[in-house]
């Protein structure tokens, strides 16, 4: 919570300088009314007493005045919009630290959150409240999803977290570069679907999907050789003719170059509007290219590797953008048909540089993977960073070399608001390899079981995790929380749990050397009391045998003695209290079975007839 004092000095500082840049520019909105009618008056006033060359000087000075006032009127307000969207950005960090929902950028179905994902729904990793939404600071599409597949990993590998853990400990603390490389996403973003999309995230994908769309020609060398000697020689006929060194030939020489252009032509009809497409594309992004060429990384040498193909002084995106424009001027001749006819006359200008245009266009095919690439990779990375940021009380997770270790202090639900939090300790390892975690409605033992899964993505993910301390080995993670039944697959509610458990128990009897985390919620809540009660005393039976560790809650206070029948399988509950005719809970982690219950308590408060 530390950092919302920090968050609204800065929010209150740009407020204050929208203020000072709205005054600016009501100036500037005066200043060119005036110069506009003063200018127009002016101009009719030297006509008539002058004439006409005096009031069209005045008109020509004046609107020269009006140009510059109005260049600088535009950076005034460019300047504004990007304090706005700044502002935003504030903003939306404090929502992130209240967890106020309805203030956080909208959230997108994705096809990595499947509905058969060992844990991507029961732990609310995708959603509408979930932590996807809760940390994704990404203004493309395709970061997000980036940012999405590493909480969604379903096997962690120790040296991509130790890696991306030491980046994001190298962004942490760079704010000002976080919150300039989001901004002028945003401005690109912008600028491109315009500032009142509904979109969520930006599809910046249409540079990759343009030249993937576009077919690639054959190469034009060969004609532009072969016109280009047509050229020559119609040019050297005609000097010679002009000197009289040979006779009128040239009209023949003339003939055969533009024919031979004609029959060309073909290959050349569609650079124009390829050009326009690719340098309108580029346009947009290279305002975050350009910063990211720009900064220095000489203190942050992991960052440093990322942004290395932005930093090749031949390949720079700038340099990039600078050739693409050039052969836009070139090409542009096209738009004065007078002017274009005159230059072809001389040179096959438009196959030149349609073919400068195709060499620049592979060339682009290879860099502008890496480029996007990247910067995806950052916008995922600062998210991270800026969770990290946020929540300056959470910690750096250690993984552990040992096998079957999960161990923290202090574990809290990064979902569950500062004020009412409670946190609690959390222990599973090879004396204590499956808890049976019992305690009454309400009490806690499913956020419990949600608060090991998420803050273990977040230690896979390569962010900080909610607690003091926190130590794990790798696991698959495994959750059998919120199961439904499906309409339209045919599937109750019983028979969908008794898939889930099904592939959870195979993932776990696997071949693999990396066991499973496995966090059950209510086993076999679908069936009679029964049942319920074989079914889950020969599951964690079969679990206990199996390459996998975990916590099993439930209801059934039977369970509790698989504690004197198995080795490694432990007690562990909630429990309550009623006070002045209320439930009270303190959700606090005990050892052993739970010794309340409270179904009866509360149909008897709320008002339900209990037989004594």
């Amino acid at each position: 919570m530390t950092r919302l004092p920090q968050l609204e000095r800065q929010i209150a500082r740009l407020q204050r300088r929208t203020e000072f840049l709205n005054e600016i520019s009501r100036k500037y909105w005066n200043a060119r009314r005036i110069i506009f009618v003063a200018g127009v008056l002016l101009a009719l006033s030297f006509c008539g007493v002058s004439g006409t060359r005096a009031g069209w000087i005045t008109g020509g000075l004046l609107a020269a005045v009006f140009g510059v006032v109005t260049i600088f009127h535009n950076r005034v307000r460019d300047s504004l919009n990007r304090t706005s969207i700044l502002i935003d950005i504030k903003q939306v960090q404090i929502a992130r630290i209240r967890l106020v929902w309805d203030r956080l950028p909208p959230t997108e179905q994705s096809p990595l959150a499947v509905a058969n994902h060992p844990f991507a729904s029961d732990l609310d990793i995708v959603g509408e409240r979930s932590l996807h939404r809760l940390i994704d600071s990404a203004v493309t599409k395709e970061g997000s999803e980036r940012l999405m597949s590493w909480l969604l990993a379903v096997r962690p590998d120790v040296s991509v977290i130790q890696h991306r853990q030491a980046l994001v400990r190298e962004l942490k603390d760079l704010s000002v570069f976080r919150d300039r490389l989001q901004l002028l996403s945003a401005v690109a973003r912008q600028s491109t679907v315009g500032p009142r999309s509904r979109a969520s995230h930006w599809n910046s994908h249409i540079l990759i999907d343009w030249i993937e769309r576009i077919t690639p020609h054959a190469s034009l060398l060969k004609v532009v050789l072969f016109l280009s000697a047509l050229s020559a020689l119609n040019i050297a006929c005609i000097v010679l003719t002009a000197l009289n060194v040979t006779p009128w030939i040239w009209p023949l020489t003339f003939l055969l170059y533009m024919g031979a252009m004609y029959l060309y032509q073909h290959r050349i009809a569609s650079a124009w509007n390829e050009l326009q497409q690719l340098e309108k594309a580029l346009t947009h992004f290279k305002v975050v290219f350009r910063y990211l060429e720009s900064r220095s990384y000489k203190n942050t040498p992991r960052l440093g590797e990322i942004c290395a193909p932005f930093r090749d002084q031949e390949k720079q995106p700038s340099v990039e953008i600078r050739r693409l424009g050039t052969l836009a001027a070139a090409l542009g001749v096209r738009t004065n048909p007078l002017l274009w006819l005159l230059v072809h006359v001389v040179v096959p200008w438009d196959f030149i540089f349609t073919h400068r245009l195709n060499l620049l266009r592979t060339e682009l095919a290879h860099l502008l993977p890496r480029w996007l690439d990247a910067w995806y990779e950052l916008e995922a990375l600062n998210a991270l960073a800026n969770f990290a940021y946020l929540n300056p009380e959470y910690t750096f997770p250690t993984i552990s070399s040992e096998q079957n270790h999960f161990a923290a202090r202090n574990l809290g639900h990064p979902l569950l608001n500062h004020e009412t939090k409670v946190c609690n300790n959390a222990k599973l390892g090879q004396g204590q390899r499956i808890v049976i975690l019992t305690g009454s409605n309400m009490a806690g033992k499913s956020t419990f079981l949600r608060t090991i899964g998420v803050n273990l993505c977040l230690t896979y993910a390569g962010t900080t995790v909610n607690a003091d301390e926190l130590e794990t080995s790798l696991f698959r993670p495994f959750t059998c929380i919120k199961v439904s039944d499906s309409v339209q697959d045919g599937l109750s509610y019983f028979y969908a749990e008794v898939k889930r458990l099904q592939a959870l128990l195979a993932a776990a009897k696997a071949d693999d050397s990396m066991p499973v985390l496995f966090l059950i919620d209510e086993i076999f809540r679908g069936t009679n009391s029964r049942e319920r009660l074989i079914g889950s005393r020969s599951y964690i039976r079969s679990l206990s045998q199996s390459n996998a560790i975990g916590l099993v809650a439930t209801h059934d206070l039977e369970l509790i003695k698989l504690a004197d029948e198995i080795d490694g399988v432990v007690n562990f509950h909630f429990r309550e209290e009623v006070s002045h005719g209320r439930m009270v809970f303190d959700y606090r982690l005990r050892p052993g079975p739970c010794p309340t219950t409270n179904a009866l308590t509360i149909m008897r408060l709320e008002g339900l007839p209990v037989d004594a």
